[in-house]
């Protein structure tokens, strides 16, 4: 199963008691799932996974005691509960933003957001990107969405694809505030351990990479070092050095392969890196006026 199938399955297990959250919910199924039928009278959700839609009947069930099979007195029932009526006002449509009232409290937008995901939305696979996004058919619904995530300090970008509109987050961060939104607290620490592991090996690579160049430039550096010692041996003579560059000259060939810090506890006295590396900055000098 893909990490996005896992996130909605323990979606699809999480049931709020209250009802209200329950209408939230449902009110996101029918928002942007559902479909009437030609004689009005029948709601038809277009939901391909059967553990969501089997949540939709259980939150139809449980919030208006509708069975998935409705006929006669159900029918005022089935219209109460595609459009949600609270005391005679309209909540919600499926061809309009639903109504603040019903996602005012942050435990119904959760809810709400939870429907939506679970309806609309899909996750990549988290080892290979992080992105989370909510496919809307319509503008309004893509920014309702957009304005309700964005109250949980959650950024979330809206852009078009063909005729739907995506609202999309990116950031690994953004994606694990929002699985804790909704509710999808397994795959949350699925993921929090999935980024650990990731950024763990970034980091350890980022170190490797760091330290292969640290060794290239050593290498690069002592070749260049022995190469200016070799010419002012060959064409000026140690002999004619002054005696601490001497005996750095002569403990660089020696050493070919050692750092500055020990290339420095083999002179006598010992000196420090900086004085080795002077050194051998003085001999690279001298070096460079014979190649004139």
């Amino acid at each position: 199963m893909s990490f996005s199938g896992e996130v909605k399955e323990e979606l699809a297990g999480c049931i709020n008691p209250a009802r209200h959250c329950q209408l939230a919910e449902l009110a996101a199924f029918i928002h942007f799932g559902g479909c009437l039928s030609d004689d009005g009278l029948h709601l038809k959700l277009d939901i391909e996974n059967e553990l969501v839609s089997r949540k939709c009947f259980t939150l139809l069930k449980k919030t208006f005691n509708i069975d998935n099979v409705m006929r006669g007195v159900e029918e005022e029932k089935v219209l109460q509960a595609m459009h949600l009526y609270d005391n005679d006002h309209h909540i919600v449509s499926l061809d309009q933003p639903v109504n603040s009232l019903l996602i005012k409290n942050s435990c119904c937008a959760r809810a709400f957001l939870r429907g939506a995901f679970l309806c609309i939305g899909s996750m990549s696979d988290p080892k290979k990107s992080y992105h989370l996004e909510f496919v809307c058919s319509r503008i309004e619904q893509a920014k309702q969405l957009q304005d309700i995530i964005q109250e949980f300090q959650i950024e979330a970008r809206i852009i078009k694809r063909k005729k739907y509109y995506v609202v999309y987050l990116k950031e690994g961060s953004g994606l694990v505030d929002l699985l804790n939104v909704m509710g999808a607290h397994v795959s949350l620490m699925n993921l929090e351990n999935l980024r650990i592991v990731k950024e763990m090996r970034n980091s350890i690579n980022r170190r490797v990479n760091c330290e292969a160049a640290n060794i290239t430039k050593t290498v690069n550096a002592a070749s260049k070092q022995i190469e200016d010692i070799l010419l002012i041996k060959e064409r000026y003579g140690f002999e004619n050095l002054p005696d601490n560059l001497r005996k750095m000259a002569e403990v660089r060939l020696e050493y070919q392969e050692a750092p500055l810090k020990e290339l420095g506890e083999y002179l006598e006295p010992p000196v420090g890196k900086s004085g080795v590396n002077h050194r051998l900055r003085k001999l690279s000098e001298i070096a460079e006026r014979m190649r004139l």
